[in-house]
């Protein structure tokens, strides 16, 4: 469903992703984690057209996202890591407003989006009286992910989706996340909450200064490094220190007058 061929991606002299080869098949969710500036973020804008590569390729579902980015984008849904809205409007007019761009019939659209609204506990008169600008952080980032499969797309890339959601709300995403996969939706997961992705994902692709550092399940991961949880692995495989014994050191140095 998604290839990647030796894709790259340079800001000027500095190289941000550097000749990515990934293929993820049909129905897989996978974990796509890096640290700060490793590349994930500009590697997910690229697939979904926001940015233009420098070089290399990648497609979704056979489509090219350069070449055929409408085609990529009618079966492609995203959750940024910073959900933008239009904040003059109310939620439903904003879901609206999506609904048409993927020209969606306005019964149908109404009906999806009142479905989600239940699913997210927002009750009609939250969705159609309040504007967006008056929306809770975790309130607007129902809708942001609403938006995102308001469409029912083939393939969903969400990049820390459990911004602002409360315990509830992350419960009940995380279950229709790996429900969707079972369905047979491909679904890239980039976040920083390790141990949500070590429940959850099936695979996992570590990001580090731009390129691929590892890739397989979590246990084939824990394995191959000796390590006894993914954050451990993040860490082995990214940091420069053990960072844990950095941390115990510090707080001895705070503690210590």
């Amino acid at each position: 469903m998604i290839s990647l061929r030796n894709l790259t991606k340079e800001f000027g002299p500095q190289v941000a992703v550097r000749q990515l080869n990934l293929e993820i098949p049909d129905g897989q969710l996978v974990g796509l984690l890096g640290p700060n500036g490793a590349g994930k973020s500009t590697t997910i804008k690229m697939l979904t057209g926001m940015l233009l590569p420098t070089s290399g390729t990648a497609e979704i579902n056979g489509f090219d996202v350069v070449n055929d980015p409408l085609n990529v984008k009618r079966i492609t849904g995203y959750v940024p890591e910073t959900g933008a809205v239009f904040e003059s409007l109310t939620a439903w007019e904003y879901l609206q407003l999506v609904a048409a761009l993927y020209h969606l019939p306005e019964s149908e659209a109404t009906e999806r989006i009142e479905q989600f609204g239940q699913f997210f506990d927002l009750n009609t008169s939250t969705l159609q009286d309040k504007q967006l600008s008056a929306y809770s952080k975790g309130m607007r980032q129902k809708v942001v992910i609403t938006s995102a499969l308001l469409h029912n797309p083939k393939v969903v890339f969400l990049d820390e989706p459990l911004n602002g959601l409360d315990a509830n709300a992350a419960l009940s995403l995380k279950t229709l996340i790996t429900s969707l996969a079972r369905d047979g939706k491909t679904i890239v997961y980039c976040s920083h909450i390790l141990d949500v992705v070590e429940r959850i994902c099936e695979r996992v692709v570590i990001i580090h200064q731009g390129s691929i550092v590892a890739d397989g399940t979590v246990l084939e991961l824990l394995e191959q490094t000796g390590q006894k949880s993914l954050e451990h692995v993040f860490n082995k495989l990214t940091a420069t220190e053990n960072l844990l014994a950095r941390a115990e050191e510090f707080a001895r140095v705070l503690t210590s007058e």
